[in-house]
């Protein structure tokens, strides 16, 4: 889909005769390769793919190419069915900022409503603005994944350590533990995804900081005090936005080792549950050795034994075959076996 977002006027998808002339921002989402074709022909500029989107060397995702900037890296979206990550890339050129996803990231849309109810009493946002409120909005958004990846873990680490004896009994169950160990693990993959998509955001902010005076003085024809004062703005815009990349690093940090935590502590339950299951079958056959044993020696054909001659014998055989079930039961339970199974 080609999407053109002008100023003050809702998104449209773009067609054969519409005008770039005052549009800021062309957004590609999922384009196909004749899409792409036909935004390259429209724009006059190269519009990569998504092959040349995903490409992971620092040359190939920071450039710049015929006057404009091009800039792109991994980054992931959440949906109910798990979280995804995506390449996405910007092309800042003198005119206009084209956008290019392959996912329906709500950043962009916030934007692109916010461009879209613009008024004419404000400045005219320029491609660079447009970039930086991107780049700022999709921290805003990263922030929020980070602070629900924080709840997910101290809910799973309520229930994990929880202090009640029959919510514990429940929580440690193997069916439960192993639940819970695929909920880490897709928290895990989630925090590793944020933290990829926080160090592609970081590059790009800090690529674009480097060119922000030469991008501006393309863009627009200010006085020169307006053009000093809002680069001086960009700047501390970006310069603001890597601050809070630099504290959301150290928290995704935090949720990683926490990760870890957790995946070891339900690792070391599982082991005592495998070690609880061990002791059922210790108990079960320990307490059938003795009555085995007792009912393989009157089992005997000897001919002389004393007890198959008297009249309490079998009572006594019974009742020794239950003493030697009591007893190792009794040295269990005395030991804390019985009552922890």
């Amino acid at each position: 889909m080609l999407l053109t977002r002008p100023i003050g006027t809702p998104a449209y998808e773009m067609g054969p005769h519409t005008r770039l002339d005052s549009i800021p921002w062309v957004d590609l989402l999922n384009p196909t390769e004749d899409e792409i074709t036909r935004a390259t022909e429209k724009l006059g500029i190269h519009i990569p793919s998504r092959a040349e989107l995903s490409e992971i060397e620092s040359s190939s995702r920071h450039y710049e190419r015929d006057g404009a900037l091009y800039l792109s890296g991994p980054l992931v979206r959440r949906y109910e069915t798990g979280p995804v990550i995506r390449p996405v890339g910007f092309i800042l050129s003198p005119t206009h900022l084209i956008t290019i996803r392959y996912a329906d990231y709500p950043a962009f849309d916030r934007i692109g409503l916010a461009l879209a109810e613009h008024t004419a009493e404000n400045p005219a946002p320029t491609p660079t603005n447009l970039l930086t409120d991107l780049i700022e909005d999709i921290i805003n958004r990263l922030a929020d994944l980070l602070e629900n990846v924080g709840h997910t873990l101290d809910t799973l680490s309520h229930c994990i350590f929880s202090s009640d004896d029959r919510q514990r009994h429940h929580t440690r169950s193997g069916a439960t533990l192993r639940t819970t160990l695929r909920h880490l693990g897709n928290t895990g993959d989630l925090a590793s995804m944020i933290r990829d998509s926080l160090l592609s955001i970081d590059r790009i902010r800090l690529h674009l900081d480097t060119i922000t005076a030469h991008t501006l003085a393309h863009t627009q024809t200010p006085p020169k005090a307006d053009h000093a004062l809002t680069t001086d703005l960009i700047h501390n815009r970006l310069d603001t936005a890597g601050r809070d990349i630099a504290s959301l690093n150290e928290f995704n940090t935090q949720i990683n080792n926490k990760v870890q935590f957790l995946l070891d502590a339900t690792l070391g339950f599982i082991n005592i549950e495998q070690n609880d299951g061990m002791k059922i079958l210790t108990v079960a056959s320990s307490i059938g050795i003795m009555p085995t044993l007792i009912a393989g020696i009157y089992g005997m054909n000897f001919r002389i034994m004393p007890e198959l001659n008297w009249s309490f014998g079998y009572p006594f055989a019974i009742l020794l075959m239950l003493s030697s079930i009591a007893l190792p039961l009794f040295w269990f339970w005395r030991r804390g076996w019985l009552t922890r199974l």
